[in-house]
C-alpha cells in the first residue's frame, strides 16, 4: 500500500522542463558560496531581506519583516511588472525609510527576476507570488543558502508539494530557516487555544467544521496589449493553475488549522461538490465561487470544510472542533464542557509575529522549519479542488503520488498558459463526472 506522508512518497516528478531549468540555474547559484556565511552568522546586527513579488500580499510581508525586526534592511527587490515594483518600494520608502536600502540596480523586473534577488547578498528571501511559483522559488533560495518566508499557499500540484517537501529537508541540512505565511499558526490566541486542545481539553476530537465564506475576491480588467499569459499572470486568483482555485486562495488557512489539531495527520481520503453560481462570464477565469468538502481520517473523525465567495452573503471565517469531553471555537479562544475556559490574554499581529519567529530563528542560530505542515496543507487544498471538480473520491495516498504537472510548456509572456479562453472568450472548467482525477 502507498505511504501517506509526503515525506516518504518515492514520487520524484518534477515540474515541466523550463521549471526544471531554473531549479538547475538557481542551484549553480550557490557554487562556491559557504554555509557558513549565507546562513548568516547569529553575532552579526544587519539581516539583509529581499523581497520577489512585490503585489498586495508581497508589500505587506515586507512591511511585517521590517517591523519585525528593527535591524532588518530590504536591499532587493523583483517583480513581473516594473510599475508595480515601483509602487511597492515607494510606498515602502514612506513608512520604513530608515530600513530601505534598494537602490536602482537591485531592482528587477521580469520572469526571472528572483535569481537575481538571489544574487544580492541577501540573508533572507520573502516569496509571495502566484502560488504556481513558490515551489520552484523556495528550493532554489535554499539551494542557493537562504532562509525563506514563503506565503501560502505553497503548490498547486503533488509534484510541487513533494518538491516544497524537499526545500524543507535540504534546508534542515543547511541549518536554514523557512516559515509559512499560514498566520494562524504564530497567533498568540490561537497558539493557546490549541495547546489546550492538544492536551486533551475536549477530549478526542470526533468531528471538525471549518468555514471560510466571505465576499468576491477582486478581477483585474485586461488591458490593451497585454498577451493572455499577462493577463492570466496580472488576474491569478481566477485560475487554478496559479492559485488552486478557492481551497488555495483561502480555506487553506482553515484546513492547516485543522491540520494542527489533528496533530499533522493526513485524512485518508476527501470527496467534495462545488460550482460557480453568481461569478460567472471570463472575467472570472476558470474558478468556482463556492466549495464544500468532507475529509475522512484513519480514526473515523470527519472534518466539513466549506469556502465560498459570493457578494450579498453572509460572512463567516470559523474553527470549531468538537470532541469527546468539550468543543472548541478556536478564533474565539473558547473551550467548553468538562474543561471551560477562555482565552484573556493581549491581541497580537500575527503577520509581525512569524517574521519576528524567522528572525529572531536566524539571529539565534537555531533554526526553524515549518516545510511539513506547508507541504501537507496544501495537499489539503489540492485535494480539495480535485475532490470538486471530479465528483469523485481523492485519497491522500492517490493524491500525493500523482505526477500530474500544473503548467504550461514554457513560461514566458509571449508563450500561451495551460488554460485558453473559447472563441467567445469564456474559459473551460472542471465537469463533474467527466472530469478525471489526473
Amino acid at each position: 500500500m502507498p505511504t501517506t506522508d509526503p515525506e516518504k512518497t518515492n514520487g520524484n516528478a518534477s515540474r515541466r522542463d523550463f521549471l526544471r531549468s531554473a531549479t538547475v540555474a538557481a542551484g549553480t547559484l550557490c557554487v562556491g558560496l559557504e554555509i557558513g556565511r549565507t546562513a548568516h552568522a547569529a553575532a552579526s546586527d544587519v539581516l539583509k531581506v529581499g523581497l520577489v513579488g512585490c503585489g498586495g500580499r508581497g508589500s505587506g510581508a515586507a512591511l511585517n519583516a521590517l517591523t519585525a525586526d528593527p535591524n532588518a534592511r530590504l536591499i532587493a527587490m523583483a517583480d513581473l511588472l516594473p510599475q508595480r515594483l515601483a509602487a511597492s518600494r515607494n510606498n515602502l520608502r514612506q513608512l520604513k525609510a530608515e530600513q530601505m536600502a534598494v537602490d536602482d540596480d537591485h531592482c528587477f523586473t521580469g520572469i526571472d527576476g528572483y535569481r537575481h534577488v538571489i544574487q544580492s547578498d541577501v540573508d533572507v528571501v520573502l516569496l509571495a507570488l502566484p502560488t504556481f511559483f513558490h515551489p520552484t522559488y523556495l528550493m532554489a533560495c535554499i539551494e542557493a543558502g537562504k532562509h525563506v518566508f514563503c506565503e501560502k499557499i505553497h503548490a498547486v500540484d503533488a509534484p510541487g508539494v513533494r518538491l516544497v517537501h524537499a526545500a524543507g529537508e535540504e534546508a534542515r541540512k543547511k541549518n536554514l530557516s523557512i516559515v509559512s505565511g499560514l498566520a494562524w499558526r504564530y497567533d498568540t490566541r490561537v497558539q493557546e487555544t490549541m495547546k489546550r486542545v492538544h492536551d486533551g481539553a475536549i477530549g478526542e476530537i470526533v468531528a471538525i467544521e471549518e468555514t471560510c465564506n466571505t465576499g468576491s475576491l477582486r478581477s483585474r480588467a485586461r488591458q490593451p496589449g497585454w498577451t493572455e499569459m499577462e493577463y492570466q499572470l496580472q488576474d491569478w486568483y481566477n485560475f487554478f493553475w496559479l492559485s488552486c482555485d478557492l481551497p488555495g486562495l483561502n480555506l487553506v488557512h482553515n484546513l492547516d488549522k485543522a491540520a494542527w489539531a489533528m496533530h499533522e495527520e493526513p485524512p485518508l481520503a476527501a470527496w467534495g461538490l462545488g460550482g460557480r453560481q453568481t461569478r460567472v462570464g471570463p472575467q472570472y477565469g476558470d474558478v468556482w465561487d463556492h466549495h464544500a468538502i468532507v475529509y475522512e481520517y484513519p480514526n473515523g473523525t470527519k472534518m466539513h470544510a466549506y469556502c465560498r465567495q459570493q457578494d450579498g452573503c453572509i460572512t463567516s471565517i470559523q474553527d470549531h472542533f468538537f470532541g469527546t469531553k468539550g468543543r472548541c471555537n478556536l478564533l474565539a479562544g473558547k473551550i467548553e464542557g468538562e474543561t471551560n475556559w477562555r482565552y484573556e490574554g493581549p491581541d497580537c499581529n500575527r503577520f509581525d509575529l512569524e517574521h519576528v519567529a524567522l528572525f529572531s530563528a536566524i539571529r539565534s542560530g537555531k533554526p526553524i522549519n515549518n516545510s511539513l505542515y506547508m507541504a501537507r496543507s496544501s495537499m489539503l487544498a489540492i485535494m480539495a479542488t480535485w475532490a470538486c471538480y471530479t465528483g469523485q473520491v481523492i485519497t491522500w495516498a492517490d493524491a500525493m503520488k500523482s505526477n500530474h504537472v500544473v503548467a504550461p510548456d514554457r513560461l514566458a509572456l509571449d508563450d500561451e498558459p495551460p488554460t485558453l479562453p473559447d472563441a467567445d472568450g469564456n474559459y473551460p472548467g472542471p465537469v463533474p463526472g467527466i472530469t478525471g482525477f489526473l
